[in-house]
């Protein structure tokens, strides 16, 4: 919908959303009554230019932001792990965050091609068990019965978007939101940053892949109730531990010593993940029995490891790198400044500020609000002198180099094409 001279009501108040901000707050913030808030986000009014601006400024949000209409989209399912001890201001917050998140990644691929989604294809028949399903991923994505070294560059090589910012929320620590833009599908996984653990964050990645393999992308899950709810967290958990653990490969393992705790910490240092998830796995495979299984579990409480297990702090947090890596070549390669990058997402209808790109890409601070034209490495000679074009080799999913990830293509224009891993 093309709203002219007055305001997009949609973005006012996922704007205020953004936020965490009541109308009572964005009112109070703005020097009106709530009332005018609502009539504003309904189309029963429109703000006068002052006052739109004030609402920007509180907001963060540039004035143009809230004239311009956004593209079909639909967004479907978001799982929460913690859907019912968070704050409803909360869950909002992150989901309009996530949308926004998919929002730039399509823009950007209209310069970066990312990696398009490369998830199987699974029938939805009662008869094939988690474990099955499980299976089928890995033999998928040519996994056999390896560890993982690296869930979240995992979900990245294989397409699904995965952004990295601040929750603000201890319940929430990651989550899973489907979407779709021009009838194209993004599947999107955000990773809160205040939950330093390598282990966590493998399982997290998991679980996340459990609900995007599992189940439907567009039920209303406010029609659902807390135990149908918390039966899809089991199962995207069942999908986790089978996942990450195989049940031949990990068997083999953990048949060895299965009620000694000091094995499962060996253990750690093979798959990758948490002893306690271990345990739990260990158990349901039939490895421990019911008493071994609260014997290791009391040890557990009574040594601390609850809440810290041993080699948390030995193994380095992995972060998702795509979005960084495609700012990084629009930068340098690409020869954009800060400021042509942003009027890409203004020439597409979405016209936010460098701080926010920055937050919800987890971007090192004045990457883009801060840098200058001659920060561009790459210079392009004048008529009649040699040009050379300095060629970057690929970027790894662990920032490290090497030579295939992105295949760099300049001519007149430019484009940036990563290849499969």
């Amino acid at each position: 919908m093309i709203y002219g001279n007055k305001i997009n009501p949609e973005r006012l108040k996922e704007a205020r959303l953004f936020q965490k901000m009541t109308l009572e707050d964005l009112a109070i913030a703005v020097g009106i009554n709530k009332q005018a808030i609502s009539q504003f986000e309904n189309r029963k009014a429109s703000p006068d230019p002052m006052t739109l601006k004030r609402i920007a400024d509180v907001l963060h949000f540039p004035y143009t932001f809230f004239f311009e209409n956004d593209p079909a989209a639909i967004t479907g399912n978001t799982y929460f792990r913690a859907l019912y001890s968070s704050k409803k201001k909360d869950l909002v917050s992150q989901q309009v965050k996530a949308k926004y998140l998919a929002r730039i990644h399509s823009i950007l691929a209209t310069k970066v091609r990312f990696i398009e989604s490369n998830l199987p294809c699974i029938p939805t028949e009662p008869q094939i068990s988690i474990e099955e399903c499980a299976m089928r991923v890995r033999q998928h994505w040519e996994l056999g019965e390896q560890p993982i070294a690296n869930m979240v560059s995992l979900l990245e090589r294989n397409g699904i978007i995965v952004g990295e910012f601040a929750t603000d929320s201890r319940e929430i620590d990651a989550f899973y939101q489907y979407s779709e833009e021009n009838n194209q599908p993004s599947y999107c996984v955000i990773l809160g940053t205040d939950k330093h653990s390598f282990y966590r964050r493998q399982f997290n990645c998991a679980h996340e892949l459990g609900h995007i393999i599992l189940h439907e992308r567009y039920d209303d899950l406010n029609e659902i109730d807390r135990d149908e709810y918390r039966r899809r967290e089991d199962e995207a958990n069942a999908f986790a531990a089978a996942f990450l653990l195989p049940a031949r490969a990990f068997g083999r393992d953990v048949s060895v010593y299965p009620n000694k705790l000091s094995h499962y910490i060996q253990l750690k240092k093979k798959w990758n993940v948490s002893i306690m998830a271990m345990i739990m796995r260990a158990h349901s495979l039939g490895y421990l029995s019911p008493n071994q299984y609260s014997y290791l579990m009391r040890q557990m409480s009574m040594n601390g490891y609850r809440q810290k297990e041993p080699l948390d702090d030995t193994v380095e947090y992995k972060h998702p790198v795509a979005f960084k890596q495609a700012i990084t070549l629009l930068l340098t390669t690409g020869n954009m400044s800060s400021g042509e990058i942003m009027n890409i997402f203004s020439s597409k209808k979405f016209s936010i500020s460098p701080e926010l790109v920055e937050d919800l890409l987890n971007l090192d601070p004045g990457t883009l609000s801060k840098r200058h034209v001659e920060d561009n490495i790459l210079v392009f000679p004048q008529k009649g002198q040699k040009r050379t074009i300095p060629i970057l080799p690929r970027i790894c999913s662990d920032d490290s180099y090497c030579p295939k990830f992105f295949t760099i293509c300049l001519n007149n224009s430019f484009s940036i094409i990563p290849t499969s891993s």
